[in-house]
């Protein structure tokens, strides 16, 4: 329990295609801040990218499959009990891991929402937020399965907020709206309170 009286919840935070930006590190602080235990691994090994195309372009070299098995591992040294998040590409390991390892408690996926159908059926029971700019071209390919998501599990929730681009949650790359960021950082907190 969190010193303060609130409920504290361990969580895996995975980054998006530029890489464990500072922006991802602000974020893991603030939810650390709030009393919440929070790993943030580096899938891209220190590198970072000024723009989502090429990080995109560095997972492909890679290869998802590798990016993916690094996400998986970097769980397996951590409780079974977490809250699986990630932001964008960060998505893919957050979501499989909250489908497939039993124990998770709860899931959130910023500006990625990939078919349930991926990685089996979603866990009866798991708690899920999803947040998405819906001017964001690259969520665009994801809105229909965060809307299936959201529209087919009683403890899911999709928060879609206008006018932002990809990433508008990292302050540190082109994009960031801090208006949508802040509103995104309240709900978010929210969500991850209500664990003990």
């Amino acid at each position: 329990m969190d010193p303060r009286g609130g409920a504290m919840a361990e969580i895996i935070l995975f980054h998006h295609s530029q890489g464990l930006t500072p922006g991802i590190r602000a974020f893991a602080d603030e939810l650390a801040a709030a009393g919440h235990t929070v790993h943030v691994p580096d899938l891209f090994d220190g590198r970072t990218f000024d723009d989502v195309e090429t990080g995109v372009a560095h997972a492909q070299e890679l290869g998802f499959d590798t990016v993916m098995a690094r996400g998986v591992a970097a769980a397996e040294e951590l409780p079974a009990e977490l809250v699986y998040a990630g932001f964008s590409m960060g998505v893919m390991p957050a979501q499989r891991l909250a489908q497939t390892r039993p124990g998770a408690v709860g899931a959130l996926f910023v500006d990625a929402c990939l078919p349930v159908e991926e990685f089996g059926t979603w866990p009866d029971g798991l708690p899920v937020q999803i947040h998405g700019g819906v001017d964001d071209d690259w969520f665009a390919e994801d809105l229909e399965s965060a809307r299936a998501l959201a529209g087919s599990v009683p403890t899911a929730e999709l928060f879609l907020y206008p006018g932002t681009a990809h990433l508008f949650a990292d302050r540190s790359v082109r994009g960031h709206d801090p208006a949508a960021a802040a509103l995104l950082s309240e709900r978010a907190l929210a969500f991850l309170g209500t664990w003990a």
